[in-house]
């Protein structure tokens, strides 16, 4: 693996990790732009890490026990953004942003660039199209169940 490919991924997860860290920002989430650019670009180097590191002969195993650590230490950063308050919890969808993230990340150290842009993509669409559906349902059900006064 050349410079040139390490620098091309590196640049990538940020620009897709902001793509999404970008939606979380204009939702006013706690893991925004920063947080998610952090996320994916840290995922992608220890991928490309993993990847150097390995004699080729155990490349795969080496690379799918980096992301299996990768995953694991990152469910930690999700846990964190769950908040339990009042009997609801707060914070789910950050919390598996944070991990679709880091997913990510491992998925342009890996070297599936075109596969990265694709995933990124449907995870925007995920959180701006079902954000609407949600807001549109509860409306609708506010509408056909008024509170009681």
């Amino acid at each position: 693996m050349n410079i040139g490919n390490v620098i091309l991924k590196l640049f990538l997860a940020i620009v897709l990790g902001g793509i999404i860290g970008i939606e979380r920002e204009t939702s006013h989430k706690p893991a925004g732009l920063r947080t998610n650019i952090l996320i994916c670009i840290s995922s992608a180097m220890m991928m490309i890490l993993a990847q150097l590191y390995s004699d080729g002969s155990e490349a795969s195993r080496e690379s799918m026990r980096m992301a299996a650590g990768v995953i694991t230490g990152v469910g930690f950063l999700g846990a964190g953004a769950i908040i339990q308050s009042r009997g609801t919890i707060h914070g789910l969808t950050t919390a598996s942003t944070i991990w679709a993230v880091a997913g990510l990340g491992l998925v342009i150290g890996a070297g599936y660039l075109v596969l990265a842009v694709l995933f990124t993509a449907l995870v925007v669409l995920t959180l701006v199209l079902f954000r609407k559906i949600e807001q549109f349902l509860i409306k609708k059900s506010e509408k056909s169940h008024p509170a009681e006064q």
